[in-house]
């Protein structure tokens, strides 16, 4: 099953062709983490899947491209110089560098101007990047501009597998695309007439969102078209909440891998988390994130789960796609339609969701009752 499951996303997920390069790549855990026995020995077995999706492509492409590199530490985090290359061509790189671009754009304190002089270079040398992404590494790049640049400015298909689990591909991976795709945009459907969204759930709660004039983005994991990226496993509609407009109040149970042993609470105002409360020692490495830079503080995405095959609630990758599950994200927002740009971004899963889309009448309904999907 794993061997066709990993088949399957050259295959089905992003469709590789005979003349096209395919790169993969994995992070290895830095001298800088602290990572506990259960994140180490998942993480352990990353290296053996990318070698097994380099062993099963090499036959379904004409060369794949491999590459380890040493745990940024954050999600939304740009990736190193090294994979820039790889993925871009060195003359892409050599002509950022020369343009003194290329460190602003890794430490995500790039200026428009100078973004719009990398885009074109980037643009310039497209013809050398690669064709398809496989990206196993622990910290997302989601979020970053080498994903964006990748996707929307050379076409790239781009597979993002942060967390991932090989259990997994037994679980979430192992499910119908096609009838996932259509859940899903029947689901974005709805998403996209609303101009307010409020979410509350059994354990406290309760937030408002403005969706004025953002995109609302879809998830399912089927990326042949040119450009194309998707979470695997896939299955969520999400988009970017405008800046400054969500008030309320997040009771946090969960983190990236594990459950807190104790609740936190996040207090929203304009947009932003402006108080953390609770004991877990998660809250301490909460505040210390974001007091690092404003931007980090920032309510970044709402998300809606669709993957009906998605179970596991310890691990943010599979949990915030599980079907009738929602999820909200702080820090960078700038690469699917926010503005917010900074090298950080974490999500967090709520469960028993109730969400109610506000039309610009005044008009209100639920798209999920406690964690059911009604429409």
């Amino acid at each position: 099953m794993i061997n066709n499951v990993v088949r399957d996303i050259f295959r089905v997920n992003l469709g590789v062709k005979k003349h096209e390069r395919v790169l993969i790549f994995h992070d290895r855990i830095s001298k800088k983490e602290v990572v506990n026995e259960t994140d180490k020995e998942r993480r352990s077995k990353l290296p053996y899947l990318s070698l097994l999706a380099a062993e099963t492509g090499k036959n379904l492409c004409k060369s794949i491209i491999r590459y380890e590199y040493p745990a940024t530490g954050s999600h939304g985090a740009e990736p190193p110089v090294k994979l820039w290359e790889l993925a871009f061509g060195k003359k892409s790189i050599e002509r950022l560098r020369e343009n003194r671009i290329l460190l602003p754009l890794l430490k995500k304190t790039v200026k428009e101007h100078d973004l719009n002089v990398a885009e074109d270079i980037v643009r310039r040398y497209k013809h050398h990047a690669v064709q398809c992404v496989i990206a196993l590494a622990n910290y997302s790049t989601s979020h970053t501009r080498f994903r964006d640049f990748l996707t929307r400015v050379c076409g790239c298909r781009y597979a993002s597998m942060p967390l991932f689990d090989i259990a997994m591909l037994e679980g979430s991976m192992n499910i119908d695309w096609k009838a996932l795709a259509k859940r899903t945009a029947r689901i974005a459907r709805a998403v996209k007439k609303a101009y307010l969204i409020e979410v509350t759930t059994p354990n406290g709660t309760s937030i408002s969102l403005s969706k004025k004039g953002r995109k609302t983005i879809t998830d399912t994991g089927i990326l042949t078209r040119k450009g194309s990226f998707s979470n695997l496993p896939a299955g969520e509609v999400y988009f970017a909440p405008l800046e400054g407009t969500s008030h309320g109040n997040l009771f946090l149970e969960w983190g990236q891998t594990s459950q807190l042993g104790s609740p936190i609470t996040l207090t929203v105002k304009d947009g932003y988390v402006v108080d953390i409360s609770g004991d877990d020692p998660y809250a301490e490495q909460l505040r210390i994130k974001l007091s690092d830079r404003k931007e980090n503080a920032n309510i970044a995405e709402l998300g809606i789960g669709t993957n009906e095959a998605a179970k596991c609630p310890d691990n943010i990758l599979e949990s915030e796609k599980i079907l009738g599950t929602i999820h909200i994200a702080l820090g960078d927002n700038s690469s699917f339609g926010g503005s917010v740009k900074t090298p950080f971004h974490q999500d967090f899963i709520f469960f028993q969701p109730t969400v109610t889309l506000i039309y610009k009448d005044g008009g209100r309904e639920n798209i999920l009752l406690d964690g059911k999907v009604i429409i």
